[in-house]
């Protein structure tokens, strides 16, 4: 028996054995067809039903491969001083590039937390617990990567041990012991594997363009470079959206620049530091006397 039928036959007990008219019994059964057809589009349209390519589109963007493209070039053939620059440092290639760089760098964190959620939504499967215990994107996609499905190798995991505290991989290990999660299925696992991965290349491409970006601070902004150090400076132009239009920032702006607001929940806001952006944490700054 359907679950209409013993639908219409708890039905039809509780009206005193009368039962239910034609229509009804028709209205019924479409209200359940209609339920049926509304959720199973939703279950198609769930990430783990397709690759990661299709949430995730930076890595093989051309904009990514043109960037590091340049950068490469630019690498290999390094201008020695200022003064090989023809005309507005702003109409330089170079100093473009870096610029565009410096925004790259935000699109790639923005993807990594897209794959972090793609992975997250089908490794839940296997390990519900994990995703509390390890709350940072790149950490928890390489401990996803390092386990897989045998949860059980996070014990005394050397791999674990190049990211993970001693204490969260003794929790880890701990929760995976207990976890009620179901292994994934191969073609799960696929996507997941797959997904990490390309999270990896884009970690990689990130380091690259920040050891570029910084090393060519000190060519096209040698004085601030100097002064707050080379990421900073990067931080600090890539935030302004130029050099120039840093230069022509009051100061009081370039103080907030990096800075983050903070929900407190309820919190006292004593302890907050609502100014403390890029500057702040910058060497200059943290190693002067409290």
């Amino acid at each position: 028996m359907s679950l209409a039928d013993e639908l219409l036959a708890d039905l039809e007990e509780m009206d005193g054995g009368q039962g239910l008219s034609n229509n009804d019994k028709n209205n019924l059964k479409d209200d359940q067809s209609m339920e049926v057809d509304q959720v199973s589009p939703a279950i198609k349209s769930l990430p783990n039903n397709n690759s990661v390519h299709a949430v995730a589109k930076l890595k093989d963007s051309l904009l990514l491969k043109e960037t590091m493209r340049k950068i490469d070039y630019y690498t290999k053939h390094q201008r020695k001083s200022t003064a090989e620059i023809q005309g507005p440092v702003e109409h330089d290639p170079e100093y473009l590039l870096i610029v565009d760089a410096n925004n790259l760098l935000v699109e790639i964190d923005n993807e990594i937390d897209i794959i972090h959620n793609f992975v997250r939504t089908i490794y839940y499967k296997r390990f519900p617990e994990l995703e509390q215990l390890v709350q940072l994107s790149m950490d928890y996609l390489k401990t996803v990567q390092e386990l897989a499905n045998n949860v059980d190798r996070a014990k005394m995991n050397e791999n674990l041990q190049k990211f993970l505290t001693p204490a969260t991989i003794m929790i880890v290990s701990v929760s995976a012991s207990t976890t009620q999660g179901k292994n994934l299925t191969n073609e799960e696992l696929e996507r997941v594997m797959e997904a990490c991965q390309m999270a990896m290349n884009l970690s990689e491409n990130k380091q690259t363009i920040l050891s570029y970006v910084e090393s060519r601070m000190t060519f096209i902004a040698p004085n601030l470079s100097i002064i707050v150090g080379a990421s900073t400076a990067a931080k600090l132009m890539g935030m302004a959206g130029g050099l120039t239009n840093l230069t022509k920032m009051p100061s009081c702006n370039i103080l907030l620049l990096g800075a983050h607001k903070k929900l407190l929940g309820g919190f006292s806001s004593s302890a907050a530091m609502p100014h403390a952006g890029a500057i702040f944490y910058s060497k200059i700054v943290q190693d002067c006397p409290p």
